[in-house]
């Protein structure tokens, strides 16, 4: 029987580990301090909040104030607070003084002559309470508007024109050979045997290549040769793009690197506008 019951306690669960040592049972001076556990009550922003709020959550007349039950309830909250150790404000001991006041006023005695002339102990009261009332319903409509860097965030665009140049690059002489080279290439592929030789001229082909420019925007480096004129007639062309060029007569461009270059008037426009 001793053994069973040893089976039935090893089988117990696990309390808490400490140190690596499992703990199956309470031990039994186990002490809990009586502040262990807190209990957070709803918060108030001032006495004539917690008037407001016993008021409202037994929708109680606000003109016509139960003055002893609303006083009870109040000087219990504020020692309900005194025993969680809550901070209690000097303010909240001023009110129940004045409920306190006003409570023992509506119990005296009032003589039938001064009834109509003797101000109610609660009018002063019920006017904070209805003035506190209407700013606390206007802070709360204010505070569901939208606000900046909660709801809204500001932002800045800016909206400037923005001028980019775009920069050529400049042509130099070994990209010229190159693209003659490309065209010597073709001029090779698509060459014939001459039958007869004519006589080439520099000049005569300077004004054949600014008449084809005339009237156009620019022309493509390669469509400036005629091909079926062999590679004599090439080099006399290319002999004259280089004169005409030197003489400020045309411009050799290029939009951007490895690009085709491109042939046109000088003084024509902008590169970017006329392409």
């Amino acid at each position: 029987m001793t053994e069973n019951v040893v089976e039935v306690f090893d089988v117990a669960p696990t309390l808490a580990t400490v140190n690596g040592e499992a703990f199956k049972q309470l031990p039994l001076d186990l002490y809990i301090p009586p502040d262990a556990m807190e209990v957070f009550l709803d918060l108030f922003e001032g006495p004539l909040d917690l008037l407001l709020y016993l008021i409202r959550r037994q929708n109680l007349d606000i003109v016509n104030i139960p003055i002893a039950q609303i006083t009870h309830q109040y000087i219990a909250y504020i020692q309900m607070m005194g025993e969680l150790n809550l901070e209690l404000a000097a303010e909240y001991l001023v009110m129940a003084a004045l409920l306190a006041e006003i409570k023992s006023r509506m119990l005296l005695p009032r003589q039938s002559e001064q009834e109509d002339d003797e101000e109610d102990p609660r009018a002063t009261l019920i006017r904070r309470l209805q003035e506190y009332e209407c700013i606390k319903a206007v802070a709360e409509e204010i505070d569901l508007l939208p606000r900046v860097e909660r709801d809204i965030f500001a932002i800045e665009v800016d909206i400037s024109p923005l001028s980019i140049e775009q920069q050529l690059p400049d042509i130099q002489l070994k990209d010229m050979l190159l693209a003659f080279q490309d065209v010597l290439k073709r001029v090779d592929q698509l060459s014939h045997h001459q039958i007869t030789k004519e006589a080439l001229s520099v000049r005569e082909r300077m004004a054949t290549i600014l008449a084809k420019l005339k009237g156009e925007n620019s022309l493509l480096f390669s469509q400036l040769f005629i091909r079926q004129e062999g590679r004599h007639g090439v080099v006399v062309s290319f002999l004259a793009i280089l004169e005409l060029g030197k003489e400020g007569l045309i411009e050799i461009i290029q939009p951007e690197p490895f690009a085709d270059i491109r042939v046109r008037t000088a003084g024509f426009g902008s590169f970017k506008e006329s392409y």
